[in-house]
């Protein structure tokens, strides 16, 4: 099977796998398919959306991003291997590394501390790296969500995933303590106002473009939650594949810097994604 990103988001692809599995099961042993039908499909939402999502309610959530990111810089000025080029090339390459069992209980004791979540704890530590790196204190990072806020669209297959854009100021006279919870604040009003498609933001920010990088942030943060569970089925093993682009040359890099992290037996494993055109791997 190959589906276009258009058409399907990470989530999707657990449910596919599992839909998959449950037919190649009942199939083999003569059954006939064991899948409830849908209450609801991807046009629906879509439907739902577009009526939805129109004047006083748009013009709300879009306000709140405008203030948001008002007078937001347009550049993290991470420092480079090589000058930028004209127009963005997209190819990566990554690095892996892990997190201890024992740093990752104490960033998870840390967020219920301050009642936040993990997310909210490496975002606001991520923030400070970045502005280390880059001499500034107005740190805009995008991070991918979901968006299936109602039971009935969890078991869709679609693109209901949106990206948010988190702006962090970092002060070096405040504590992390202090930082988190202002993070904590910011990633509840950005999940309270997950509605707007990134594309329609962008429209109606008018932010400063260029094709050298892409608007209102070039760094990228993702915590790996979608249920994607293991899957076994009779005669078969199954396992995931690594990305590459189309022509198999490679891996694509979508922003200047993608830090990918997902929690496993009690540890986090995390990837840097990175422009290969801006940045060595060593």
């Amino acid at each position: 099977l190959t589906l276009h990103h258009i058409v399907s988001d990470g989530w999707s692809t657990g449910v596919l796998v599992q839909e998959v599995g449950a037919l190649y099961s009942a199939f083999v042993r003569g059954e006939a398919s064991p899948l409830a039908p849908l209450p609801v499909q991807y046009a629906d939402y879509a439907h739902w959306q577009r009526s939805w999502l129109t004047d006083e309610v748009l013009d709300t959530h879009v306000d709140y991003w405008k203030q948001q990111l008002s007078d937001a810089p347009a550049l993290l000025t991470l420092p480079l291997d090589r000058p930028r080029p004209a127009v963005q090339g997209h190819r990566g390459a990554t690095l892996e590394f892990a997190v201890d069992e024992q740093t990752t209980t104490a960033l998870n004791a840390l967020a219920r501390r301050e009642q936040g979540t993990l997310f909210m704890t490496l975002a606001a530590a991520f923030s400070v790296l970045l502005s280390r790196y880059s001499g500034q204190n107005d740190i805009c990072i995008g991070t991918p969500i979901a968006n299936r806020q109602h039971p009935e669209v969890e078991p869709l297959i679609g693109f209901f995933a949106n990206t948010l854009v988190m702006r962090t100021r970092v002060a070096a006279h405040e504590s992390f303590e202090a930082l988190l919870r202002r993070a904590r604040e910011t990633t509840l009003g950005m999940y309270a106002h997950q509605d707007v498609p990134f594309e329609l933001l962008v429209e109606r920010l008018q932010p400063q473009r260029s094709l050298g990088y892409s608007p209102l942030f070039q760094v990228m943060l993702i915590l790996q939650n979608t249920p994607l569970e293991e899957l076994s089925l009779p005669g078969l093993s199954l396992r995931p594949l690594g990305q590459t682009d189309q022509d198999g040359g490679g891996r694509a890099a979508k922003f200047d810097l993608t830090l990918d992290i997902a929690e496993r037996d009690q540890r986090l494993f995390a990837t840097f994604e990175y422009d290969i055109d801006l940045f060595d791997g060593t």
